[in-house]
């Protein structure tokens, strides 16, 4: 089974590191609760430094290490100036990182809380994204992972050995088959078997889930 072959009439991947993602997160939840439909939620690790350069920061928000253009840099500074204007709207903190994180780990996790139930995979969900955006945890650090899952009532007995083993084969399969399907972005919502990349969307996804009834959302460009 591909990445676009489910059972579930919608799917939507995310990456922990997005704040697109993460503004995306409740507003897909919504859809959940008013039409009645199991989003499958998907991890997808972007691999940000190859379109947006690398950097580090200090604690005094200095410039450490960079591997960025000027321009690079400017599309970084509007991404957060964007998504925090939208954060404030829902009382959301979105603090910059000082890096780019490696979200694998935290991806791992992510399935082996879905291993587990919808309850405690959108636990986790809820948790980790709400703490990596208040720099309150380090994603790359196993044990902090395992403390999250503990967190959202998952049984973390094995996870270990899962993260180095099956769980690292699993996520490299998922991101495989996505690459395949030609998904390249966070949030990409793919309902009926096509694809909308970006939070823009969701008035066209609301608008196929109540069946096209009605005009289709205005496109306003």
């Amino acid at each position: 089974m591909n990445a676009l072959e489910t059972d579930d009439r919608l799917i939507l991947y995310l990456d922990v590191k997005s704040p697109y993602a993460y503004l995306a997160k409740d507003p897909a939840k919504q859809l959940e609760h008013k039409f009645g439909v199991q989003i499958d939620w998907r991890p997808l690790t972007l691999n940000i430094p190859s379109f947006l350069g690398s950097a580090r920061v200090d604690e005094n928000k200095e410039v450490v290490e960079e591997n960025r253009t000027p321009q690079q840099w400017q599309a970084v500074r509007y991404a957060y100036y964007d998504t925090k204007r939208y954060a404030r709207l829902t009382n959301k903190l979105i603090y910059g990182p000082r890096k780019i994180w490696d979200t694998n780990l935290a991806h791992i996790g992510w399935l082996f809380a879905k291993s587990q139930g919808r309850d405690t995979m959108m636990c986790y969900l809820d948790y980790i994204y709400d703490q990596f955006w208040k720099r309150a945890i380090d994603v790359e650090d196993i044990d902090e992972i395992t403390t999250v899952l503990n967190l959202s009532g998952a049984c973390v007995d094995g996870f270990v050995e899962f993260a180095s083993g099956k769980g690292k084969l699993q996520l490299d399969d998922l991101q495989n088959e996505i690459r395949e399907a030609g998904i390249f972005g966070v949030p990409t919502f793919v309902i009926d078997g096509d694809a909308f990349f970006g939070r823009e969307h969701l008035p066209m996804i609301y608008w196929i889930l109540k069946g096209k009834n009605g005009a289709a959302p205005d496109i306003s460009y």
